[in-house]
């Protein structure tokens, strides 16, 4: 197992397993979806432990912070230890259900859906 005092960002996100792909961490740090400390980083940014990393993965926001630094991929069980999780827990089934959905593309909202969205969220009536 190589370990590192720093070590990119791409990387250590898709060493960790909250990333699939290495390609798809630096995909995600390139559109603005992975943060250090905060600041919005390129994939060959470096990492030290202490630092700080949400990532943002199919919607919901990965918050970990570096325990150890390493380069390559190992098992679940090593790359476990090797960050914090400090992510809040993921919503319930039944607010996620309750949500409403429109199909990419389909449009504006009718003034019906708008209404409804409103009234959901609790924002006062126009």
């Amino acid at each position: 197992m190589a370990e590192r005092r720093v070590s990119r960002v791409d990387s250590w996100i898709w060493a960790v397993r909250l990333m699939k792909t290495r390609s798809a961490a630096a995909t995600a740090c390139r559109g603005g979806h992975v943060r250090v400390n905060g600041v919005a980083v390129k994939p060959a940014h470096q990492i030290k432990p202490g630092d700080e990393v949400r990532v943002r993965v199919n919607g919901l926001e990965r918050i970990v912070v570096v325990e150890r630094v390493i380069a390559k991929r190992v098992g679940a069980a090593i790359a476990a230890q090797c960050l914090i999780d400090k992510s809040p827990p993921p919503p319930a089934p039944e607010i996620l259900a309750s949500l409403p959905r429109r199909d990419r593309g389909s449009g504006r909202p009718t003034k019906r859906e708008r209404r409804e969205t409103d009234r959901l969220l609790g924002r006062p009536s126009s």
